[in-house]
């Protein structure tokens, strides 16, 4: 389950009781930090907390402001300075070393374009989107209110509050195209004349995984408990009935019985793909129809010498078949953690797909001088609150509430 459904499941419990709730958003990071942008957290009137923005260090606070937020009906913005080193609340000084700021907003349950509402549209719908919420307004008469949000979806849908000004609408359109183009979330500032500025986060929002799993066999059993428990879509294909049933992976959305001769027949699908049938026909089979499919992972089973038969053989159908699955064919498949058993064969199989979705090479992490999380791209100015030495300067804590210039 993805952490967007538990946050569903769990506003829906919360608004059939009537228990009101808040909405906690990381809308911007600036250094490290544990949790990135979009990461969410709900807080209800006494205290519960479902989901996360931290490690831990920020929840405690977080959950007292965001009852504040409860009481006075408004929204606010939290900043938290987690790279200073002289003060020690929270724990946070010689940790994260990062600014994060924090979106608190009460959730009306009669609006249907509240937040979690417009999360709920996106994952009811099939492609990528943007979700664009102003979370900082500059001095001036502002041209949107803290917590505005677009959902911008392919095709050019729209769902959220109608902003007022028509040109932010076609620029936050036009980003939001872009994000979109480069998988990329962004954070963006708008000018209007007269008007002063609004500082918004637009987060790409990316459908769960979708993984088709080729074999019903016991060792398919924990890969699509794992993959499932990330909240990917897991479909099992096999052509035994006694194996591929659905008592034995009650974890897939879908368990399909597909005989040999109507391989050749299944739809072409941008899902990843593995194969460990252990049938070197079916799996041959399997790997012909992919070779056509937009698939931009598809995983073998077995030894080199198995992927290299069967790279022979397939020629013989397909004569540019290297060249096609060059860069999505993937065997031996699985990270190298030393995998034996099933269940740790599973974990480096669904360590690569995670890595290949998020184009990174699955190295260690001590030896990799990358930043751990892709951040945000911004071209805006960087804060001009108060500077020292060229770099921004940030209290603790500092806490925009709606009717404040930042």
């Amino acid at each position: 389950m993805t952490e967007l459904q538990r946050l569903l499941l769990a506003y829906d419990d919360y608004r059939a009781a009537g228990r009101a709730c808040a909405l906690a958003t990381v809308v911007e990071v600036d250094g490290s930090a544990y949790r990135r942008p979009g990461a969410r957290m709900l807080v209800t009137d006494d205290g519960q907390l479902t989901g996360a923005i931290s490690g831990g260090c920020l929840e405690g606070d977080a959950r007292q402001r965001a009852r504040q937020a409860l009481m006075r009906r408004q929204p606010t913005l939290v900043t938290y300075d987690t790279s200073d080193e002289d003060d020690p609340r929270h724990g946070l000084g010689p940790g994260c070393q990062g600014v994060v700021r924090i979106l608190l907003e009460p959730l009306d349950f009669q609006d249907a374009d509240n937040p979690l509402e417009l999360l709920r549209g996106f994952a009811r719908h099939p492609e990528p989107a943007v979700l664009a919420t102003v979370f900082r307004l500059a001095a001036g008469q502002a041209v949107a209110d803290l917590g505005q949000r677009l959902l911008l979806m392919p095709g050019g849908q729209v769902r959220g509050s109608a902003l007022d000004n028509l040109p932010l609408t076609a620029q936050l359109r036009h980003d939001a195209d872009h994000a979109l183009a480069q998988d990329q979330s962004l954070i963006r500032e708008y000018a209007a004349p007269n008007h002063g500025t609004v500082r918004v986060f637009l987060e790409v929002l990316r459908p769960p995984l979708r993984l088709t799993v080729y074999g019903a066999g016991n060792d398919a059993q924990p890969l699509v408990r794992l993959a499932a428990s990330l909240g990917w879509q897991v479909t099992v294909i096999d052509g035994r009935p006694r194996q591929a049933a659905p008592e034995r992976f009650p974890e897939a959305a879908a368990v399909r019985v597909v005989p040999l001769g109507e391989v050749p027949q299944l739809p072409l699908t941008t899902d990843y793909a593995v194969l460990l049938t252990h049938n070197y026909l079916y799996d041959l089979a399997a790997l012909q129809r992919l070779v056509d499919a937009p698939t931009p992972y598809i995983g073998l089973l077995g030894p080199r010498q198995k992927a290299a038969r069967l790279l022979e053989d397939l020629r013989q159908e397909v004569p540019d078949a290297d060249a096609r699955l060059q860069g999505r064919l993937y065997s031996p498949i699985g990270l190298n953690l030393g995998g034996e058993t099933p269940e740790e064969i599973a974990l480096s199989i669904v360590a690569e797909i995670q890595a290949v979705r998020q184009g990174r090479p699955g190295g260690m992490l001590t030896r990799s001088q990358d930043p751990i999380h892709a951040r945000p791209t911004d071209v805006a100015a960087p804060d001009s609150e108060a500077t020292a030495g060229g770099k921004p300067r940030y209290r603790h804590v500092v806490v925009t509430e709606p009717s404040c210039g930042v």
